[in-house]
């Protein structure tokens, strides 16, 4: 069985089910999941998009519906006993769904550690007592976990092997029907409804006060896995600017930027390893938000700017996430070539701390050492 509740973790799923598949055909999977992991074989039970949330309110709003999803992979547990259950970071729901395995004497591998260094660090006891094996894909983690004794393997990101570090430019542009002698600016808002609703129009107020300065800007939207045009339909009516909608193929979408305006998350990972500047914005309920300042100890909020402890790119966050800032902090990416070129070159230090490549298949290969296949 094979847990992954957002569009990120649906995508490393692929590529790691890929890597199993290769080495050893006769593994099969199921579970929880978006449209990569359904491409790559497995027998989706829950889409990841009915999972994905972000906020201690909104989870709050969708409780029920997530404890009943919960009940549900319980019962396939119970029925099925698989071999191992892979959970992909989202812990919230797979830590709990981790002890009941557990219960059932199920191996359980966790790939991509809930952020325990960050805020709530009394957890980390519990996961221990829930996992057999902690993949880890930051290497500043090995030691956190071995200072407690829990069973740990770094395996790097894998975002590392899924975003080249070479690559054509002008013809990704071309390949997505764009101008590739003017600039595009990308409209990332997120892969969870409740980060369209609240993002999405605050980047299109900013893109429409930045067309009207630039009408030879072009503009583009990238949609996670978890996300579908219906999805974000209702927010584009009315905007007379043109802006191309990327469905499933958010590589190329970031690759053909000139910079990104991008919600926060694992996408700022992947835009920073495809050396494009960008501005970072977050805004949840303002409840939410405070309660997370209390339990959250970073200099940071942009994993781009964690991973290379130091602000590279600018984060806008809960008020300042307003179009008027934005549209400051883009113009000066869009626009002074210094600056952007700058940030550009520091974004390179990013690779250096994810790993080297070939780290999917780390984690393929520790997947078939649990399973008694290597």
């Amino acid at each position: 069985m094979i847990i992954a509740g957002e569009a990120s973790g649906d995508l490393h799923g692929a590529q790691l089910i890929r890597q199993v598949t290769k080495l050893d055909s006769q593994v099969t999977f199921f579970g929880i999941g978006g449209s990569n992991m359904r491409s790559a074989g497995v027998d989706i039970k829950i889409d990841a998009s009915k999972l994905a949330v972000i906020g201690l309110v909104e989870v709050i709003k969708h409780y029920r519906q997530l404890v009943s999803y919960l009940d549900d992979m319980k019962a396939l547990l119970k029925s099925q006993r698989p071999d191992l259950l892979i959970l992909i970071d989202y812990p919230g729901f797979n830590l709990r769904l981790a002890k009941a395995a557990k219960l059932l004497k199920i191996k359980v591998l966790f790939y991509i550690s809930p952020q325990v260094w960050a805020w709530r660090k009394g957890r980390v006891k519990k996961i221990g007592q829930s996992i057999d094996m902690m993949a880890v894909i930051f290497d500043f983690e090995t030691k956190f976990y071995e200072d407690y004794n829990i069973p740990v393997r770094f395996v790097g990101h894998p975002l590392t092997d899924e975003i080249p570090e070479h690559y054509n430019k002008i013809d990704t542009i071309n390949s997505l029907n764009l101008d590739s002698n003017n600039k595009i600016l990308g409209l990332f808002p997120g892969s969870r409804k409740s980060e369209i609703k609240n993002l999405l129009p605050i980047l299109l107020e900013s893109a429409s006060r930045l067309h009207k300065q630039d009408k030879n800007l072009q503009f583009l939207i990238p949609l996670a896995s978890t996300i579908t045009q219906e999805d974000i339909a209702p927010f584009l009516n009315g905007i007379e600017i043109p802006i191309t909608i990327i469905d499933n193929n958010s590589t190329a979408a970031i690759q053909a930027c000139s910079a990104i305006i991008t919600a926060s998350g694992t996408v700022t990972l992947e835009i920073a390893l495809s050396g494009v500047p960008m501005v970072v914005i977050y805004k949840i309920a303002s409840m939410s938000y405070y309660i997370l300042r209390m339990m959250i100890h970073l200099d940071h909020l942009a994993l781009c700017n964690i991973v290379a402890d130091q602000r590279i790119v600018p984060e806008l966050i809960q008020q300042q996430a307003n179009p008027d800032e934005i549209v400051n902090e883009i113009e000066k990416i869009l626009y002074y070539d210094n600056y952007s070129a700058s940030i550009i070159e520091k974004l390179k230090s990013v690779r250096t701390h994810l790993g080297r490549s070939g780290n999917g298949l780390l984690v393929a290969e520790l997947a078939l050492e649990m399973l008694g296949r290597r």
